[in-house]
């Protein structure tokens, strides 16, 4: 199945000049969804993960139910102020300004095999910042995993873990 038939470009979202990669139409799917959960799952087996971290918040919808599958646990990485308890921060640069995700800081047991999973690899900026985060809380990073990779960003650079990507973009 061609997945990419089931993913749609909206121009000039969230601001002009941007073609964003909507998943939606892909999860509203059932066959083309399975079908990616399928491959996400074939490709991190190897991996032998113990945990899924999901980047908020389409990487939670990539991440559950491929956990799932594998037999692992699922930890979600969000936006500051968002999970309740004791989180652990970190803040990174963004191409103008700043943000910072948060993970609990129970999450992780210490050298547990971790892959860090969203929906799209752009620049690599958050991505990098939930494998530093997840480190943090003392993760063996062992991979990372995206639905869609925009190659010309070169975001996989930023990234010191291997990258699973299942559909390429050129941009």
């Amino acid at each position: 199945m061609d997945l990419k038939q089931h993913i749609r470009g909206i121009p000039d979202f969230p601001k002009p000049g941007i073609l964003f990669y909507d998943i939606s139409t892909l999860l509203k799917h059932p066959g083309a969804w399975k079908e990616t959960v399928a491959e996400m799952t074939e490709a991190l087996r190897p991996l032998k993960p113990d945990l899924l971290a999901g980047i908020e918040s389409r990487g939670f919808l990539v991440a559950a139910p491929v956990a799932v599958l594998l037999g692992c646990g699922f930890v979600m990485i969000r936006k500051k102020g968002k999970l309740p308890g004791k989180t652990i921060p970190h803040t990174y640069d963004l191409e103008y300004g700043s943000d910072t995700v948060e993970i609990q800081s129970d999450a992780i047991e210490a050298g547990q095999r971790v892959v860090v999973v969203d929906d799209l690899l752009a620049t690599g900026g958050t991505a990098a910042a939930a494998v530093r985060l997840c480190r943090m809380v003392g993760a063996n990073v062992v991979g990372s995993a995206f639905i869609m990779e925009l190659t010309g960003l070169k975001g996989r650079n930023r990234l010191d873990v291997p990258v699973t990507s299942l559909l390429d973009y050129e941009f």
